[in-house]
């Protein structure tokens, strides 16, 4: 018998069962079991790959059928709603040019979730459409690696608020035309975790929850091909935990103990969380740390198959009780790896070798790694979408392909080291303040902390009072955030950046955060810089009603949609990029100058004879016209 046969026939066993389950809503079953009809095959397939060699195999099924189907029959009339309206003409609605998207802490953004719903009008005005909230659960007090130290995914951290809080700003959110995103942190919880305090406590169920080891043979046969994420704060990848008397995987810090995806309980237990937080209105998951899930002794245990079987798999339930509810992933891995989680795992995910290009391109003022990299890589499954973003609460890592960089003759670790140097202002002429993150001498490994301003040279400017060099560092930070709103895709705002915030540098004087050079670039929420962002000689409005006028422009030209095709140019200048988005009978032209001088650019870019329109002045541009861009200019010429 082959896997599809022995699927059909399990389906077919299981069907009576289910069916039981919908006594008392018998109108919701025909929807549930065609979706089940649909993604069962494949589901099936999936679990027999990962756990088919256990003994409960068909136990742990049915436990995963069980808590789909009772999470459906949970979601109230105005969710299932949602859910049709999202398997029909709702669907692939993240691909859509209207989409914008912001991040946030809730505490450092609005003290908490009713501050949150008292911005609302704000993120309206700002046109998001999707707004994410860092973790916000309850965590350890102290150092919770900014919350993604997890200690219950169905509570709010009570200083933020409670989850029926959480429900409620989902719900008017939704009602507002903004989507709701948490971040479902997949790795690992923290050590005060129901689950790791019942392993501490001898539940030897809950101890299999984890990876632990009685000494150090197996750890040490790991940590040949591991690597170290956080070298400064926590070398190597297993601590000893004395309650237990074992060491313990511990991939990012002590208290943060790595799940074991190898026990089927525990992917049972975290598709029951995802599901409690689809039901509380949660439309898109955050997939953290999705390279690391799977573990194998002899690999680098990252982005190994099983870690995609798992997400997969966990994607066709959640979309058997809760289809509005899609996956983002987060993955700051080579770029090919990057590409392998979208499409039949997540419908959306960062992409952050565009983030780290626009960065690499301001500080060698050349576009060639950026456009060579970018025609290779861009295109990805027909039904997902790339995230798009210069900044967020993270570090940058310059993950570009050394294969790539290689192609043009450019030494990638070399490059990298020029990077660093560079964006923490050691490099000759540099005008960025940023700062090294987990700096690893063995290896020279070393990450980039800092807000876009001060990234931009905005911070050193101001100190210098340079009225010229503030107006390039503004303008460093509109071509590239407006590249993110045009390239396609949805476009992903770490909020503060929109109003020129600086590096806060505060964080020094805080113990749980002095170690982490992250926290420069978590700045709280600056009411003066904010009620000025309207003012167009302020530094916020200088940066705000720009940004503005491109946000209007996007929603309303369908060329700059996901699903849109793009074209990565030569534009026969080296410091301007050139790429053409096409969508539906509509072509944009968006030209980018990454010099902090004016160039030109020649040629004929349009077959027609009509002007071209640039989206963001209004003005136009003869065909066969010379283009002269400014000093970190950018056009979007509409062809007419």
């Amino acid at each position: 018998m082959n896997i599809q046969e022995e699927a059909h026939r399990s389906l077919a066993r299981l069907r009576p069962w289910l069916l039981r389950l919908f006594k008392d809503d018998a109108a919701a079953w025909p929807i549930f079991e065609a979706r089940l009809d649909a993604g069962f095959p494949r589901l099936f397939e999936l679990l027999i790959s990962l756990y088919g060699t256990h003994y409960d195999f068909f136990y742990h099924l049915e436990a995963l059928l069980k808590t789909a189907a009772h999470a459906h029959l949970e979601r109230t009339p105005t969710l299932r709603a949602l859910d049709v309206e999202r398997e029909g003409s709702g669907a692939r609605w993240y691909q859509s040019e209207k989409q914008v998207a912001g991040v946030c802490y809730v505490d450092l953004y609005a003290t908490d979730l009713a501050g949150i719903r008292a911005r609302i009008p704000y993120l309206k005005e700002l046109g998001l459409t999707y707004l994410h909230l860092m973790p916000l659960f309850k965590a350890p007090a102290g150092n919770s690696d900014g919350g993604y130290a997890v200690s219950s995914f169905r509570e709010v951290n009570p200083a933020l608020g409670t989850m029926d809080q959480l429900a409620a700003l989902a719900a008017e959110l939704r009602a507002e035309g903004i989507s709701l995103a948490l971040d479902l942190v997949f790795n690992h919880t923290s050590d005060e975790h129901e689950w790791a305090l019942r392993a501490k406590a001898g539940d030897k169920d809950y101890q299999a929850f984890y990876r632990m080891f009685p000494d150090r043979t197996l750890p040490d046969q790991y940590e040949r091909t591991l690597r170290e994420v956080f070298p400064e704060q926590a070398p190597g990848n297993f601590t000893f935990v004395p309650e237990v008397g074992q060491w313990v995987w511990t991939t990012f810090n002590t208290f943060q103990w790595d799940l074991n995806y190898a026990n089927p309980a525990v992917f049972d237990a975290m598709l029951g969380e995802m599901l409690f937080l689809a039901n509380r209105g949660v439309q898109i998951l955050r997939l953290d740390a999705v390279a690391f899930v799977w573990k194998e002794i002899g690999t680098t245990s990252e982005n190994l198959p099983q870690a995609h079987w798992i997400i997969e798999a966990l994607n066709i339930l959640v979309k058997l009780a809760a289809p509005a509810t899609i996956f983002k992933s987060e993955a700051i891995v080579h770029p090919d790896d990057v590409a392998k989680y979208i499409g039949r795992e997540c419908e959306i995910s960062y992409h952050p070798t565009l983030m780290v290009l626009l960065w690499e391109a301001l500080a060698t003022h050349e576009v060639r790694l950026l456009r060579h990299t970018l025609a290779k890589r861009f295109v990805i499954p027909e039904n997902a979408a790339w995230v798009n973003y210069i900044r967020l609460h993270d570090d940058i890592g310059w993950s570009f392909a050394n294969e790539d960089a290689a192609e043009l003759g450019i030494d990638g670790e070399a490059h990298r080291n020029f990077l660093n140097a560079f964006y923490t202002g050691q490099f000759p002429g540099s005008y960025a303040r940023g700062l090294p993150f987990n700096y690893n001498p063995r290896t020279g490994d070393m990450r980039i902390s800092g807000m876009a301003a001060s990234l931009n040279g905005l911070e050193t400017a101001l100190e210098n009072h340079d009225d010229a060099q503030i107006e390039l560092s503004i303008a460093r930070y509109l071509l590239i955030q407006g590249l993110t709103l045009a390239a396609g895709g949805i476009p992903l705002l770490y909020l503060n950046d929109e109003l020129g915030a600086l590096n806060d540098y505060s964080y020094r004087n805080d113990p749980a955060h002095a170690g982490d050079s992250r926290w420069v670039h978590r700045p709280r929420f600056n009411a003066a810089r904010w009620a000025a962002r309207t003012d167009p000689a302020s530094i916020a409005g200088r940066h705000y009603l720009p940004l503005l006028n491109m946000i209007h422009v996007r929603k309303a030209h369908a060329a700059f949609a996901a699903n849109g095709y793009a074209n990565w140019l030569e534009s026969g200048n080296p410091y301007v990029l050139a790429v053409e988005r096409s969508n539906i009978g509509e072509n944009v032209l968006i030209l980018a100058n990454f010099s902090e001088h004016k160039q030109v650019v020649n040629g004929r870019f349009s077959a027609g004879e009509k002007p071209l329109t640039d989206l963001i002045s209004g003005a136009e541009y003869p065909v066969e016209q010379a283009l002269t861009l400014p000093p970190y200019g950018m056009l979007w010429l509409l062809h007419h």
